[in-house]
């Protein structure tokens, strides 16, 4: 049986230190009920509202638009055996696109559109201004996502993702980083918006994916109403349903933990090539090596040494981070 996300009223965070301390750090989904119920845009109070406040900030810059046959019903999925997709990507203005999600409610034969991560600075320069996301640090930028009742399938972000809904409902349907096995994740150089995504979740009584069943009423679910927001970790899976008619969404990416410039994902796609095809008893040594060096399951690997001699094992914000960054970069050019 499904399980609700915990949740807290969000309008008692009110400051980035306090949201970090009680809500980033705990690595856990939370819904932050009323978070952002003061904004302008989630007080426009209808489609055709919203649509003429954007229109305040529109830049008219080109984007990319998911526009989908009446059939798909909002489902923006692969088309039958992964070749292509079941709809098309239209290249719009912000201003036209919204234009033809507002007249589209009074037609139900007409084809549903999706407009989604477009960075709010390129597309609504000022939006920020009057609506703002004191939470975060000053240099995270945030996003819009706009259309029709759509199903974007079971992803993952890698990066921590602030989620706030302006218009419309959102159901957001999560799964552990460790669900990753019993998903039956599709390819990773051919998706439908830059993230793998979960066959099994958007085809669950498919027998070719047995292991689904083990995990699918384990599941966490938020639903989201104009003003909330959901905290989501980076790394959690997660299907989002845009569930009214017409649905309007804010998210802010950022890594909370970042050491440095570089991302987790590179470590594992240069792991990808440097281990994933040598033998297991090789692999699995690795594996101990992995989680002596990185994972530190019984804690820091030099712990049994005084600090001044833990060397460039020692804190990464030390100078450490760099002179590691500096060797692994001469090792792949071959040095």
């Amino acid at each position: 049986m499904t399980s609700a996300v915990d949740e807290r009223d969000g309008r008692t965070l009110t400051s980035a230190d306090q949201f970090r301390e009680e809500v980033v750090a705990a690595c856990r989904p939370l819904v932050l009920r009323g978070l952002v119920d003061h904004w302008p845009a989630v007080d426009q109070g209808s489609p055709g509202a919203l649509r003429d406040y954007l229109a305040r900030f529109g830049a008219g810059v080109a984007m990319e638009t998911f526009v989908g046959p009446p059939h798909i019903r909002g489902r923006y999925f692969y088309a039958d055996g992964l070749k292509g997709f079941n709809f098309e990507r239209r290249t719009l203005r912000l201003a036209e696109a919204l234009d033809q999600m507002v007249q589209a409610l009074d037609d139900p034969d007409a084809p549903t559109l999706y407009a989604g991560s477009l960075a709010l600075d390129d597309h609504l320069p000022g939006f920020m201004t009057e609506n703002v996301m004191p939470l975060l640090p000053p240099d995270v930028a945030g996003r819009i996502w706009l259309g029709h009742a759509s199903r974007v399938a079971t992803h993952y972000d890698a990066f921590e993702n602030l989620a706030c809904v302006v218009a419309g409902t959102r159901r957001f349907t999560l799964y552990p980083p460790s669900a990753i096995g019993d998903l039956y994740v599709g390819p990773i150089d051919n998706t439908l918006s830059g993230q793998p995504v979960s066959l099994a979740a958007s085809d669950p009584d498919n027998p070719a994916y047995p292991r689904f069943h083990a995990i699918r009423d384990q599941a966490l679910v938020a639903d989201l109403n104009p003003g909330d927001a959901l905290f989501l970790p980076k790394l959690w899976w997660h299907q989002v349903e845009a569930t009214a008619p017409f649905n309007g969404m804010v998210n802010y990416w950022w890594d909370a933990f970042a050491a440095g410039p570089d991302a987790p994902f590179t470590s594992l796609l240069l792991a990808m090539i440097t281990l994933a095809e040598r033998p297991e008893v090789e692999r699995q040594a690795w594996r101990a090596f992995f989680d002596h060096y990185v994972f530190r399951p019984q804690g820091h690997p030099l712990a049994h040494l005084p600090v001044e001699q833990h060397g460039v094992l020692g804190p990464l914000k030390a100078g450490n981070y760099g002179r590691l960054r500096a060797r692994v970069m001469q090792l792949l050019r071959g040095g």
